[in-house]
């Protein structure tokens, strides 16, 4: 059976989806970052793959929005999409961290690692703060799908980019 026009390949195709449906172009996700690799990891692939998108796995890769797409649709012999390659990131340190102290610090590698899902743990913390309070949370990555349904959430966010020691810190904290 042929492919349908259902399975076209844009932003917010999710990962599992893409390689459930092109299975032939796991090499090519693969070679566009190296952070990719992790998703030769069944237990990431059924679990972190099902829900990220290529926007927010493109963020993690570092790799711009319209080439991963790009590149992925040129492989599966589709045309180009045109991509806005505007996605601005708040590099600067809110005002509200700026000499704040997380009221607790969860570090989500070892569960990752594992193959645990940690959103639902990460909200249930981020569901029992007060007002102004702020959860660090450390990830071997940048936790894109995490930060988007915080977001959504109301809660401000800032990523503290990968630094020596290979992890990141996201800071949480819920609105006043």
């Amino acid at each position: 059976m042929g492919r349908t026009e259902k399975a076209a390949i844009t932003p917010d195709t999710k990962v599992g989806s893409l390689l459930d449906n092109f299975p032939e172009l796991e090499p090519v996700l693969m070679a566009l970052s190296p952070k990719f690799e992790k998703l030769k990891n069944p237990v990431l692939r059924k679990t972190v793959a099902k829900v990220a998108t290529l926007r927010q796995v493109a963020k993690v890769g570092a790799v711009p929005l319209p080439l991963l797409i790009n590149e992925l649709r040129r492989a599966a012999g589709m045309e180009d999409l045109e991509l806005d390659t505007v996605n601005p990131a708040d590099i600067a340190v809110p005002s509200w961290l700026n000499g704040a102290r997380p009221v607790e610090a969860i570090d989500i590698r070892d569960d990752i690692d594992a193959g645990v899902q940690p959103i639902s743990i990460v909200m249930k913390k981020l569901n029992t703060l007060n007002e102004g309070e702020i959860l660090k949370v450390i990830a071997p990555f940048e936790p894109v799908p995490l930060i988007d349904l915080a977001k959504k959430k109301g809660f401000a966010v800032h990523l503290d980019k990968e630094n020596d020691t290979g992890f990141m810190a996201v800071y949480f904290r819920k609105s006043e």
